[in-house]
């Protein structure tokens, strides 16, 4: 297991120190960076209070989209399966013609 590392995130307007593997480091930091475009776009776009409704938006956002990839890939692997069973089907059937 490699040592963990220190990497300073900056999220709407506030620094987290945190501690990750050194190959997470890259993701860790595109993320922050897309939060980051979220609650900019959040900004432009919607009236709110405070820095705690733009984040409050960016994570409801986020929540969404993971939820949605994780659906999508229920059902990619739903396709696979039915792919699979029928070029089994398949195989059958020209196997007994031959």
């Amino acid at each position: 297991m490699e040592e963990l590392i220190p990497v300073n995130i900056l999220i709407a307007d506030r620094t987290y120190r945190l501690k990750i593997e050194p190959a997470d480091e890259e993701m860790v930091r595109k993320t922050a960076s897309l939060i980051n475009d979220k609650i900019t776009e959040f900004k432009t776009n919607f009236a709110g209070k405070d820095m705690q409704d733009y984040v409050s938006m960016a994570l409801l956002w986020f929540a969404t989209e993971q939820t949605q990839s994780g659906n999508l890939l229920v059902k990619w692997s739903e396709l696979a399966t039915q792919m699979s069973s029928l070029e089994k089907t398949i195989d059958k059937a020209l196997q007994e013609n031959q």
